[in-house]
């Protein structure tokens, strides 16, 4: 089920005028895909038994993430439930738009890896054991990285099973993690295959927690309430740091400083989050302070793509050349030999 278009689409009927069971019955009527019908139906029940929208939503956990919930359930209070919707698809819509980004920036390298490595593992165990055959009859000594090569092709040529066996585990892992991160929102830790990316990948889940607060903050959650909610795009390893953030500005304490101290913070965000806090539109610079680093991510991920691609290139020609060159270098000693 496409979560933000379902949103969308309730925002845009319920901004006509429509109530929300009467927005649900117009979509029911007119959507055809069995899982979506079945999600609307379960809605629309609760509805009708007397229930909240957000406590609907509250019940199909797997549909609705707590941070729409939260949204909604906040935006019931203050009969503001069609700026609630939309200000939650502008958010989905910045992350899925930073989402292609990242995805766009790692397909091409991983096509040529696969490309690479399939004319490599092409090379060593069918062209090289080959070779190797024509070599053995000759009688002639091999240069030793030739004939280390030619060990090779020929080990992967007699346990061609275990090295399949091994490449389709190592495929079928890697298949797995990408789909976890995908399913569990973490899609930005597919930068952690690129070279150094781990500072960028620390802006990224900031950028992204700024991001999340400020629509919490901007649509009228409490801090306290918000900062529960954007757990949800923290990832594990910090959890714990975030819930002593939480835990200190719960006490009273400055949200700027348990930030700071927590390593939630960087200067910009610093700057900016002390004027919002003195302001009182700290949900504002939040806003501001993710813009900033979704953008200069943005330009990161560019410069990355137009550096890196040229280098894997020139890195797969030549292990590729290499490997042809090991190949031929006896043939070259042979044709020395006879002039």
């Amino acid at each position: 089920m496409n979560l933000v278009l379902f949103v969308q689409e309730i925002h845009a009927l319920s901004a006509a005028g429509l109530s929300i069971t009467e927005a649900l019955e117009t979509l029911l009527e007119r959507d055809t895909n069995p899982q979506v019908q079945h999600v609307m139906q379960q809605l629309l029940e609760r509805l009708r038994e007397g229930l909240r929208l957000s406590q609907a939503m509250q019940l199909q956990p797997e549909v609705f993430p707590p941070l729409l919930v939260g949204i909604v359930q906040s935006a019931e209070d203050t009969s503001d439930l069609p700026q609630a919707l939309h200000r939650y698809v502008q958010y989905e819509t910045q992350l899925q738009g930073l989402k292609h980004k990242v995805i766009s920036a790692a397909i091409y390298p991983l096509i040529l890896l696969g490309v690479g490595g399939g004319v490599a593992l092409f090379l060593l165990g069918y062209v090289v054991p080959r070779f190797s055959t024509v070599y053995q009859g000759t009688g002639r000594p091999l240069p030793l990285a030739s004939r280390w090569l030619l060990d090779w092709g020929l080990w992967m040529t007699q346990h061609q099973l275990a090295v399949f066996m091994v490449l389709g585990a190592v495929l079928a892992w890697a298949s797995w993690r990408v789909m976890e991160w995908q399913r569990s929102g973490n899609w930005w830790l597919v930068l952690r295959a690129f070279p150094g990316a781990r500072p960028r990948l620390e802006i990224l889940e900031l950028s992204r927690l700024y991001l999340t607060l400020s629509m919490l903050l901007e649509g009228g959650i409490p801090i306290r309430r918000a900062m529960q909610l954007a757990a949800a795009v923290i990832t594990p390893a910090r959890q714990s740091a975030w819930n002593d953030v939480r835990q200190q500005v719960t006490e009273g304490r400055h949200l700027t400083e348990s930030m700071e101290q927590h390593g939630f913070s960087t200067p910009v965000a610093s700057r900016l989050l002390r004027v919002g806090e003195r302001s009182g539109q700290i949900g504002a610079m939040l806003g501001k302070t993710a813009a900033f680093y979704e953008s200069e991510t943005s330009r990161w991920i560019d410069r990355f793509s137009r550096s890196f691609e040229p280098i894997l290139m020139a890195i797969i020609g030549i292990v590729i050349g290499l490997i042809v060159i090991l190949l031929y270098m006896p043939v070259f000693d042979l044709a020395g030999s006879l002039q």
